[in-house]
């Protein structure tokens, strides 16, 4: 049997499924649409879902297009 070893977690910075709406401006329904779908990575924390912000960067980061 191989022992596999264990790095440390990098510390991460959630947040609150209204803390995202509110970062992005838009609502919390759509926040948990973006979870669902798996747009947008979270964590399950009993009822409730907490969004690792470097994850809200990313999404938004990518989320850019150019309409013109």
């Amino acid at each position: 049997m191989v022992a596999e070893r264990s790095e440390p977690l990098r510390p991460v910075q959630f947040l609150t499924v209204a803390e995202v709406a509110s970062m992005m401006r838009v609502s919390k329904m759509t926040v948990y649409r973006l979870v669902h779908s798996g747009e947008l990575p979270a964590a399950r924390v009993g009822r409730s879902f907490r969004v690792p912000q470097r994850a809200v960067e990313d999404y938004l980061r990518n989320a850019y297009f150019d309409a013109g």
